[in-house]
């Protein structure tokens, strides 16, 4: 049966179609063509069946067209609504650096592109900005007590907002921190772009912490080592050391065979992997011989015991994850949550003329009883 049946030339299909590509006025036009072209092609009835296939091609990248450009709406759409939907605290809807004047505290204070900057209280929902740091090693101190405490020093390599991401550009409300310094030979091309649509220097390290509407900062802020405060816990995630292929014992701390009698050339061996025909194989997840170290891991808890503003070193107590040298991000612990009327929101922003070469360094508050004497 043809198709000139059902198809005229004079047929006009613009009514049928649209309502269906309001939305999307660059596909009304080739699904037109497309319509036209297997109904009306003038080969039709030598042609027909190379004339159906060029018209079904047409209609099927039409078609893909149109999801695509659905698919891109509603995604415009979902975070629309959702901001909607879920509105954000009033403090907060107004996107401004500065809270409300009762909240400020003037004595940390700060102007920078025409806007005040300024520390107030944090609110029990919101949720700061980290920051990177370098580790530089271990030590340990004796307390006032004379508790000796293993103690990790983290280094604040020029930590600096570069890059400010809101629920109307990027969907999600995020602050991209950037560390240390790098030389242009050194970078990509994109990632010289990148700095430069920013407009701010050239960094080592880029990390980006999800944080409240009402903790975003400009772009160009400094975050110090002040923006922790000494006697909080904090989460610290870095690259473990790769230790390479490890046996069982060294891996996963087994005990091995026997180190003398009953045991040949198999001492440090796993032992016994599965059990008998039924089932037959090795269950996954199996503590095995293989690569060990070398993965991201999180300490929770750690306990900041001093910060040192004139150098911006801090000093936690215990161990973190990480090689000498390496890049470790610095959170506010989830567990462990420290009081929010002590820490600086959304960070600590230096007086005019202060001189943080000069600053003492600060330590957590160990209380008046001794431990020694509590526990006797």
């Amino acid at each position: 049966m043809g198709t000139g049946r059902f198809f005229s030339s004079g047929t006009n299909f613009r009514p049928v179609t649209s309502r269906l590509f309001r939305t999307v006025p660059s596909l009304h036009y080739n699904f037109i063509h497309s319509i036209k072209l297997f109904a009306l092609n003038p080969r039709r009835r030598h042609g027909r069946r190379r004339a159906q296939r060029d018209a079904i091609a047409e209609l099927r990248r039409s078609v893909g067209a149109a999801i695509a450009a659905m698919a891109a709406a509603s995604r415009g759409l979902m975070t629309r609504l959702r901001s909607i939907v879920a509105p954000l605290p009033s403090s907060s809807i107004q996107r401004s650096f500065y809270g409300a004047e009762a909240l400020l505290q003037p004595e940390n204070a700060r102007e920078e592109g025409g806007t005040v900057l300024r520390t107030r209280v944090m609110p029990a929902t919101s949720k700061r900005t980290g920051a990177i740091a370098i580790k530089c090693g271990m030590t340990a101190l004796w307390n006032k007590w004379g508790e000796r405490v293993p103690i990790t020093v983290l280094w604040l390599d020029d930590n600096i907002v570069s890059q400010v991401k809101t629920l109307e550009n990027e969907g999600i409300t995020a602050l991209q921190i950037g560390a240390g310094q790098k030389k242009p030979k050194h970078l990509t091309k994109p990632e010289m772009g990148h700095f430069r649509a920013q407009g701010v220097p050239l960094k080592r390290k880029l990390k980006e912490f999800p944080v409240t509407e009402d903790a975003l900062l400009p772009v160009g802020t400094p975050i110090t080592v002040r923006h922790f405060v000494p006697g909080q816990y904090v989460d610290v995630i870095g690259i473990t050391k790769g230790k390479g292929f490890q046996g069982g014992m060294k891996r996963w701390g087994f005990s091995g065979m026997p180190a003398s009698h009953g045991a040949s050339l198999s001492h440090r061996s796993i032992g016994s992997t599965g059990q008998r025909d039924a089932p037959g194989r090795v269950f996954k997840g199996k503590k095995m011989p293989g690569r060990m170290g070398g993965k991201q891991r999180t300490v929770k808890n750690v306990w900041v015991y001093r910060i040192d503003p004139a150098r911006n070193l801090m000093w936690v107590k215990g161990q973190v994850p990480g090689a000498e040298g390496n890049f470790v991000f610095i959170k506010d612990a989830v567990y462990k949550k420290p009081d929010n009327t002590l820490l600086p929101f959304p960070t600590f922003f230096s007086p005019e003329g202060e001189e943080s070469s000069e600053l003492e360094p600060l330590v957590a508050d160990l209380g008046d009883i001794d431990p020694f004497l509590a526990a006797d």
